[in-house]
């Protein structure tokens, strides 16, 4: 069975989607109906911005989105038994899966960057990769850190086993960086982000995304769909819309949802999207499983 999988943030490069849109006469199309939908040219920051442009949430996540579900709509190969997105990604996989519209999935990204942006705003936070630590471990700590400090800092991103990125405030971060090193921790590296993504801090974004997300109309995806908040396979338009909105204040899932898909039946993981962080995850979590580029 094929599991095709979607990037989330930090997978975008320059450039990214030219291609196609150069091959591509629908391709072309599609691209322009986005930047219709956006009320902007996000196509001329995909194509000749700079990183420091395409860094930007706002920017970030409809480009990534755009990209990966053009890529699957142009795709005569795109035929999964199920799907999956890290983060924003999620998004991606059930447009391409037909559980809701490029129409109504674009606006609703470009919604969930805005806010995501606004809620960084408001506090200073960051997020950090813990490396060759066990999940436990991890949690036990930033657990401490809170209950000691009242400073917030959480387990945010499981990527695959001993990659663990936290998120929280910037005093959380550092506090627990610190006690994860002396615990054993082989590095935990500061990430480039705009905050405290899959954090408590995210609750302003996530009240704001409810409203969006409820407002908008599902249909049912063509095949199931594992969620970053339960690593666990839905159909169900309630499930789903209450996963989405539930996913900013909740960590990512990814290890678990690999591992849901392979004990599912999934022998091959095809990725969808600008990169192959994805692919090489798939290959830490589930060493036997086949990998490959849509």
């Amino acid at each position: 069975m094929t599991a095709i999988v979607f990037p989330g943030q930090g997978a975008q490069f320059s450039g990214m989607g030219k291609e196609l849109y150069d091959a591509s006469e629908t391709a072309r199309t599609r691209f322009e109906q986005a930047n219709d939908l956006l009320g902007f040219r996000l196509t001329d920051v995909l194509f000749s911005g700079s990183d420091e442009e395409l860094k930007q949430t706002r920017i970030t996540q409809p480009a990534i989105f755009l990209h990966s579900v053009v890529l699957a709509l142009e795709s005569t190969n795109f035929h999964p038994d199920m799907v999956a997105g890290h983060s924003l990604g999620e998004f991606s996989a059930l447009v391409a899966a037909g559980g809701l519209s490029f129409e109504d999935g674009l606006p609703l990204v470009f919604q969930r960057a805005l806010a995501m942006q606004e809620a960084c705003e408001l506090t200073p936070s960051t997020m950090a990769a813990v490396l060759g630590l066990a999940d436990e471990q991890i949690e036990e700590i930033c657990a401490a850190v809170q209950a000691e400090t009242g400073e917030i800092v959480v387990a945010a991103n499981y990527n695959c086993p001993g990659q663990v990125v936290i998120s929280g405030s910037l005093d959380g971060v550092q506090l627990a960086g610190e006690r994860l090193r002396n615990a054993g921790a082989k590095r935990v590296l500061p990430l480039a982000v705009g905050g405290a993504f899959h954090s408590p801090l995210m609750e302003p974004a996530r009240a704001k995304l409810a409203a969006a997300i409820e407002a908008t109309i599902f249909q049912t995806p063509r095949c199931p769909i594992y969620q970053n908040v339960n690593a666990a396979p839905s159909q169900d338009v309630v499930t789903i819309k209450a996963n989405l909105i539930a996913q900013l204040t909740a960590p990512v899932r990814w290890t678990q949802s690999v591992q849901a898909m392979t004990a599912d039946g999934a022998t091959k993981f095809v990725e969808c999207g600008p990169g192959k962080v994805l692919q090489g995850l798939v290959k830490k979590i589930s060493p036997t499983a086949e990998t490959a580029s849509l």
